[in-house]
């Protein structure tokens, strides 16, 4: 005796992913239980209902011509956007979609990638930023010194740097340990950050080395700047019972008068630092 099949609408029940069936008027037909689960809906709520409406404002616009493109032919078959919650969060789903024109109905299968979505915003972060201080990286900083002198020589405008190294911290690391030194990093980092200005960039690019992008600034300003993080970054640190007075050495790069390219800029930058370091 041949076995029953279950119906398909009870198959596709049991799926982690959201299953769905809109005509081409852009109602929908039929969704599985993920779907209503995903989004806060009681069974077969919407069904009947355009599914738009259940579509983040901002990306309805552009999820409306996927949907006619794919009924024309063309289009991605997958594609990701935004649904309004029930509670009023928001959930991004990846789907792969097919129009059957013989049918007349767009079937989906969305996948909700909210924690893919999060992963990528980490590595994206971990890939231009310094973990121990938060501070941008020398990747991050060089895309955004390539940007800069782009947008100064659009405007004839000019770019500093700032190229700064801590003197005396290797007294830290020896009589307070690498965590004293880790902490004290963390505090100065937070100096620089706290004094530049919101279009400005503070970069870590090595052990106490940091770099200060200034958009905008000639060398004038530059000096003013470098003399202002100097005075913050000699107030003492105290950890605990420690207290540590460490001083900065900091070397001044301008464009276009010191070099016109990222790399030039730094390394003039770095050389005047390390000549103002020298015995006068």
């Amino acid at each position: 005796m041949p076995h029953r099949l279950p119906l398909t609408h009870e198959v596709l029940d049991l799926l982690p992913d959201a299953v769905c069936v809109v005509d081409a008027d852009g109602v929908l037909r039929f969704a599985n239980a993920a779907f209503d689960r995903l989004l806060g809906l009681r069974p077969g709520e919407m069904v009947g209902r355009a599914l738009f409406e259940l579509v983040h404002p901002d990306d309805r616009p552009a999820s409306e011509r996927q949907a006619q493109a794919l009924m024309q032919g063309g289009g991605e078959r997958h594609f990701r956007n935004r649904y309004l919650h029930r509670d009023g969060r928001v959930v991004e789903l990846l789907w792969a979609a097919h129009w059957l024109p013989e049918y007349g109905v767009r079937i989906g299968v969305g996948r909700e990638i909210g924690d893919l979505r999060r992963m990528e915003r980490e590595l994206e972060h971990h890939a231009h930023h310094d973990p121990l201080t938060g501070l941008a990286n020398r990747r991050r900083l060089e895309q955004a010194l390539d940007a800069a002198l782009r947008q100064a020589i659009e405007r004839a405008g000019p770019v500093a740097l700032l190229y700064i190294d801590l003197d005396g911290f290797k007294l830290v690391n020896d009589s307070g340990g690498h965590d004293a030194g880790d902490q004290v990093l963390r505090m100065l980092a937070q100096r620089l950050q706290d004094g530049v200005r919101q279009s400005d960039l503070v970069a870590r690019i090595g052990g106490d080395e940091f770099v200060v992008l200034l958009p905008g600034c000639g060398a004038a300003d530059a000096r003013a700047m470098a003399g202002q993080l100097r005075q913050r970054l000699r107030a003492p640190c105290t950890l605990e019972a420690m207290t540590f007075a460490l001083d900065a050495s900091i070397g001044i790069a301008c464009f276009p008068d010191d070099g016109e390219d990222a790399a030039t800029l730094i390394a003039r930058a770095d050389a005047a630092m390390y000549a103002g370091k020298r015995p006068r």
